[in-house]
């Protein structure tokens, strides 16, 4: 039977996303800033940070990354991937990108996410904002703002719920007994 523990509820979550924004916006030039969500949940968490980011006048473009299809373990993650698509409504090059995420595990989504951007431009910097940092990383990629780090073994995962797509917000660690180690 699958073990599910709430590690973040969400009251915790809505001061992280403030602390994210406030570190956001002490360290990166708001002027020249976008901001990419990674579907699905880093979507959210990137307009949540661009309502809290942008002020009367500044207005900071958001724009959406699919990166199913830039996936390397693409054969394993699904027999038929659903592809929602990507849009980023504004030009890259030149812009320093704020690349969004919920959790990063291994480092496969975002090193499918760097690959993906390089098909829209080139801009002038990138930096990594997850909400969840864990353990376990296959690539060399570190977050440069995180909310939490939440320890996970192996077998076990890391669940982020958002109210925009499931009715609430909570993070969630789950153990499941054939995944096990």
């Amino acid at each position: 039977m699958e073990k599910k523990i709430e590690v973040i509820g969400e009251a915790e979550i809505g001061k992280l996303i403030n602390q994210l924004s406030e570190s956001v916006s002490r360290t990166l030039n708001l002027e020249n800033l976008a901001i990419l969500g990674i579907r699905r949940r880093g979507v959210e968490l990137a307009l949540r940070l661009q309502k809290r980011l942008e002020k009367p006048g500044r207005k900071i473009p958001l724009g959406i990354l699919d990166i199913t299809l830039y996936r390397d373990d693409l054969s394993s993650v699904d027999v038929q991937p659903l592809v929602r698509g990507t849009s980023i409504p504004f030009d890259l090059t030149g812009r320093d990108i704020l690349l969004v995420d919920d959790v990063l595990y291994t480092g496969r989504t975002i090193r499918a996410a760097l690959t993906q951007l390089v098909d829209f431009g080139r801009p002038r910097s990138v930096k990594l904002l997850t909400l969840i940092d864990r353990d376990h990383r296959e690539l060399p990629i570190q977050p440069d703002f995180t909310g939490r780090f939440v320890e996970a073994a192996a077998g076990e995962f890391i669940e982020v719920r958002l109210r925009e797509v499931d009715g609430e917000d909570k993070v969630l660690l789950i153990t499941r007994p054939d995944r096990a180690s």
